[in-house]
């Protein structure tokens, strides 16, 4: 035995991830010796006289060092939740936020009249990364079928991973792919959380998000807005008539982006807010031409 209880090693945990300068040293000091016991909501109040063994002291301190690091909590524990996934996380994808929960939960009421009202719903997540976006549809909307494009081969594993855990693998293949250049066919939604941060950025922002997302999830161009581009020009060929093009966007960009598609020939129908009140999630359609 180790002598130390599990509400000694929170404690603990605690303190030291404070004491390294972690803004959210207790929430971050209770995810990890949580996720790493595997622990419910309740148990750091129920157990917390539960003696832990020296294997579990061991996993615990490793953690914290690498958070003391500032590797984000989810990268230590390899997984994060997602709405109502769990999420594998890998080197090659950026890890899920919360606020592109927003655009899941956006799309979900089309999804589903679409489904209602064609029999189906194809969707294409462009820049895929765990596979979180469209997941989380094929999760939500049972009818729908999606694809996940991406440069990276890691990515798409690790997608490919996710869908088998989460049980919807049957509706759901991959694509590697530079944008659209091998993706075929057309799709009653097309969605993207791309890389929009202006490059010049890049380098400045946290470590817990430069050092550990990589990069090509990141890198948007010198204004941000290169793979708005890149989707803006091809989109319309691979949508289906009264079909939706639905984006993650940077809390600056609506009115370019909104540009951008209205010179495709794209409406913009949505426009929706992040929990900080921020620009987050857009939403266009291409009007058949009479």
């Amino acid at each position: 035995m180790s002598g130390v209880t599990l509400a000694g090693m929170l404690a603990d945990a605690r303190r030291r991830l404070s004491e390294a300068g972690i803004a959210e040293a207790a929430q971050d000091a209770r995810a990890l010796v949580g996720g790493i016991l595997d622990l419910s909501s309740t148990a750091f109040v129920t157990d917390g006289a539960r003696m832990l063994d020296a294997s579990e002291v061991s996993a615990i301190e490793a953690a914290l060092a690498r958070r003391a690091a500032r590797e984000p909590v989810h990268r230590i524990l390899g997984r994060r939740a997602f709405s109502r996934l769990d999420l594998l996380l890998s080197p090659e994808t950026l890890e899920p936020r919360p606020d592109t929960e927003i655009l899941v939960d956006t799309l979900v009421p089309h999804a589903r009249r679409m489904v209602a009202e064609r029999g189906s719903c194809r969707i294409l997540d462009l820049g895929t990364g765990t596979g979180a976006i469209c997941l989380a549809l094929l999760d939500l909307v049972p009818g729908a079928t999606g694809v996940g494009a991406d440069l990276s081969p890691g990515a798409l594993e690790t997608a490919r991973r996710n869908a088998d855990i989460n049980g919807v693998a049957d509706r759901f293949e991959t694509v590697e792919s530079d944008w659209f250049s091998a993706v075929t066919g057309a799709f009653d939604i097309i969605v993207s959380n791309p890389p929009y941060i202006v490059r010049s950025v890049v380098g400045m922002l946290d470590e817990d998000v430069r050092l550990y997302d990589p990069i090509l999830a990141l890198d948007g161009g010198e204004d941000g807005l290169d793979a708005y581009r890149t989707i803006a020009a091809a989109a319309g060929d691979h949508l289906r008539e009264n079909g939706l093009v639905a984006y993650e966007i940077g809390y600056d960009q609506k009115e370019s982006v909104t540009a951008l598609m209205h010179e495709k020939g794209f409406v913009r129908l949505e426009a929706v807010k992040d929990f900080g009140g921020n620009d987050r999630v857009l939403v266009f359609s291409k009007p058949a031409v009479a």
